[in-house]
């Protein structure tokens, strides 16, 4: 079984950053790239990254840096930015990696305008990498506290796998391993889209019984449109599946339940999504989504629903109104 002893951190944000020191309490010698030289500046002389994670200072020894080549010579990367860019990222990374580096995705989202998900992407522009997944109910602020935080990793291959959980796992942060990478991609792509619809729901103030039901019913989309693409159902019921979901569905700590809950107190998609805004990467992903959801004809009335708000195409009102009133159907129906 492999060893990765050292860890590259791809991207200087909240969730990076996090990670990072996560990866830097399991023992591992940690080098975090970001392309703001003030923010590695104040990794290095604070010991802080005061934009992402205020209030956090850390002990954890881990070295900062804008050279990408840099961190791509660690065992094993952790790819930590944004899901649309991915393909850039990835494209940037190729030159640097030596063939077989496991480059674990930890970004939730579908691209645009292709409609794949982020290990296609990395076959596609690095296949020299061996793609694998992070993803599971965890926010970055916990994890950079050292809360206890359980997550999914998932590689094609077993041994892999069950090596970056090894290298990874803390006192205080416990990886699953896991060989279904499309089922951990499709529960962290689909709930930032259902937490809009929740967010939305609370924003509204239209109950915690609305809440609930669309948490619900979301799981239903997110399970039918996993098991249409090949995704094992203990992964959907697991911890990047129903875990996930649970989590960003019910704390207006997730950006996307945030962003969500902003529409309903009357906020426009456009200025939510408008530079400077805190990424909420469902917002990218829910129309992207129910085209994936067409190609393999599965219905998602909920994320049909957000993707029309976010649109412009119907009102919250006229969203939640349109769910309330589609054909009465068995709770076990295929929609």
């Amino acid at each position: 079984m492999p060893n990765y002893d050292s860890i590259g951190v791809i991207g200087g944000g909240a969730w990076g950053t996090a990670l990072a020191l996560s990866a830097a309490r399991a023992g591992r010698a940690v080098t975090l790239w970001a392309r703001d030289t003030a923010l590695v500046s104040e990794l290095r002389s604070r010991q802080s990254n005061s934009a992402y994670l205020p209030g956090i200072t850390f002990d954890e020894r881990l070295t900062a840096t804008t050279d990408l080549a840099e961190a791509a010579t660690a065992d094993a990367l952790l790819l930590v930015t944004p899901a649309q860019t991915t393909r850039s990222l990835a494209a940037s990374l190729k030159p640097h990696l030596k063939p077989g580096t496991p480059v674990v995705l930890c970004a939730k989202g579908i691209e645009r305008g292709t409609g794949h998900l982020l290990s296609e992407i990395l076959a596609e522009e690095a296949p020299e990498a061996h793609p694998a997944v992070l993803s599971g109910p965890s926010f970055a602020m916990d994890v950079a506290r050292g809360l206890p935080t359980a997550v999914t990793i998932a590689a094609g291959d077993g041994d892999v796998a069950d090596a970056l959980a090894r290298a990874l796992a803390s006192a205080s942060f416990r990886p699953y391993a896991s060989t279904d990478i499309i089922g951990a991609q499709i529960g962290g792509a689909l709930k930032n889209v259902l937490a809009i619809a929740c967010g939305a729901v609370v924003g509204r103030k239209l109950g915690a019984s609305a809440q609930a039901a669309l948490t619900a019913r979301g799981f239903a989309e997110l399970s039918r449109l996993g098991s249409a693409m090949g995704a094992r159902p203990e992964t959907l019921t697991g911890l990047s599946g129903l875990g996930d979901l649970v989590l960003t569905c019910s704390s207006a700590q997730s950006r996307n339940f945030a962003f969500g809950q902003k529409l309903g107190e009357g906020r426009t998609p456009g200025d939510l999504i408008a530079a400077g805004e805190k990424l909420a990467e469902g917002a990218h992903s829910a129309r992207i989504a129910v085209e994936l959801g067409r190609r393999h004809k599965v219905a998602l009335p909920v994320c049909e629903a957000v993707a029309g708000v976010l649109d412009g195409q119907m009102t919250i009102d006229e969203a939640l109104t349109a769910l309330m009133n589609r054909p009465l159907k068995r709770e076990a129906s295929s929609d």
